[in-house]
Formats: C-alpha cells, sequence, structure tokens
C-alpha cells in the first residue's frame, strides 16, 4: 500500500522520477547506502516527530544529528520522536521505508540545510526496500517544505 502511494505521488507530480527498488534492505542508514551504492550522508533520512500538538517530518542528510535544542527553538516546544505504529498510522508508510511522499495523512515537512551539501539525495520511497533519486531543492518543492536549520554535527558513527 505505502509503495503504491509513492508509485502515486509520482506518477501525478514528477512522472520523471521512478522509484527504484531493491534487494537488499533499506531500512536504516547503513543498509540504505549500501542497497543504492551512495555514501551514508546521501540518504535523506525522514524523522517522524511530535512537537505539542503537531506532527511534522524532517528530512535531513543520513548522518546529521537532529539538535533538540535547534527543533525546540524553531517548533516552540519539545520534540518526541513518534513510535512505529505512530508513524504507520499517521503516515501510511513502515518505519525503514518512511519519506515525504504518498503521505496517508497531510502533514508538515521540513527539510534540514544538511541536505543542501548534495546535487542528489536518495529518500526511501514508502517502503523498506525502495527509495528514489532526487536533488534535494526538487524534493522540498514537491513535497512543499520549507527548509529549516536544526541539525547539528554528522554523526559519522553510523
Amino acid at each position: 500500500m505505502s509503495l503504491a502511494s509513492v508509485r502515486a505521488f509520482f506518477a501525478e507530480k514528477a512522472p520523471d522520477i521512478a522509484v527504484i527498488e531493491s534487494d537488499m534492505s533499506s531500512a536504516t542508514v547503513a543498509l540504505a547506502a549500501a542497497a543504492y551504492g551512495v555514501e551514508p550522508a546521501r540518504i535523506a533520512k525522514t524523522l517522524s516527530l511530535r512537537v505539542g500538538d503537531q506532527v511534522v517530518l524532517i528530512v535531513a542528510a543520513g548522518t546529521s544529528r537532529m539538535d533538540n535544542k535547534k527543533v525546540k527553538a524553531r517548533f516552540g516546544g519539545k520534540p518526541k520522536m513518534l513510535d512505529a505504529g505512530a508513524v504507520a498510522e499517521v503516515t501510511g508508510h513502515e518505519v525503514g521505508g518512511v519519506c515525504p511522499f504518498g503521505l496517508k495523512t497531510p502533514l508538515p515537512v521540513y527539510c534540514d540545510v544538511s541536505l543542501q551539501a548534495f546535487d542528489e539525495v536518495v529518500p526511501a520511497a514508502g517502503s523498506t526496500h525502495s527509495a528514489v533519486r532526487i536533488a534535494p531543492m526538487r524534493m522540498a518543492e514537491l513535497v512543499a517544505a520549507e527548509w529549516v536549520d536544526v541539525c547539528g554535527e554528522r554523526d559519522d558513527a553510523l
């Protein structure tokens, strides 16, 4: 279902972008980097957070770390990661396949500036075995994301 919603999203909004599938799992940044042959930082991970009464998605470079102080300052409250059940319920995507495309529920999407270091990033595409290759600016445009600075130093110890 989730992969289908992502395919439908791209068929409607960006038919030139193909969803790619891998026999290898891409459920973590390290696995996704190996599956798609890119450095871990190019994996665009999607974090599902609750800040107060609002759920937001933050897409960031794979090796970046969310900075709780920056998130709190930007969104006005302490961020809490959603559990796997809540993530699937609001996004329609399973953990490991969460992305800002083809969402079950419209959610505000934010792209962290850490993605701007790359000409192309590889976010998941609704399942633990699918992804897309896309320019960060195009991704932000397609999902009407706002650019934010809410991540800190890279975490190279994957």
